[in-house]
């Protein structure tokens, strides 16, 4: 199984020559991890989907705040949906983004 990614759309990846393009090391393993866990059937694409499209229609509605990041808006997504699963709690996603964002610079893996 492969997730069926929009080519076109607004939850359509970032691409350069139809391939997708990752800026940063963190992006490719957020992509990574989602499409994994997709596979993996813990969430259908539809639901990722969903929450993607709700996360970057949320950042539009914002206005001029935070700059746009569509993998950061990607791992958003991912969070909003296997906490809608059950997958992980809340409070698991808080902890981890809390631990994880305390870790000296160039420590990204």
């Amino acid at each position: 199984m492969s997730a069926p990614l929009d080519i076109e759309g607004p939850a359509a990846p970032p691409r350069s020559n139809g391939e997708l393009v990752f800026a940063e090391p963190w992006e490719s393993r957020a992509f990574g991890m989602a499409v994994t866990l997709y596979d993996a059937g813990v969430f259908t694409w539809p639901e990722f989907q969903a929450a993607l499209i709700a996360r970057i229609t949320t950042w539009e509605a914002a206005g001029e705040g935070e700059p746009y990041s569509y993998y950061g808006l990607w791992l958003a997504a991912l969070e909003d949906v296997l906490t809608s699963v059950r997958a992980v709690s809340t409070d698991e996603v808080i902890t981890r983004a809390r631990s994880l964002a305390q870790r000296p610079p160039g420590h990204d893996h």
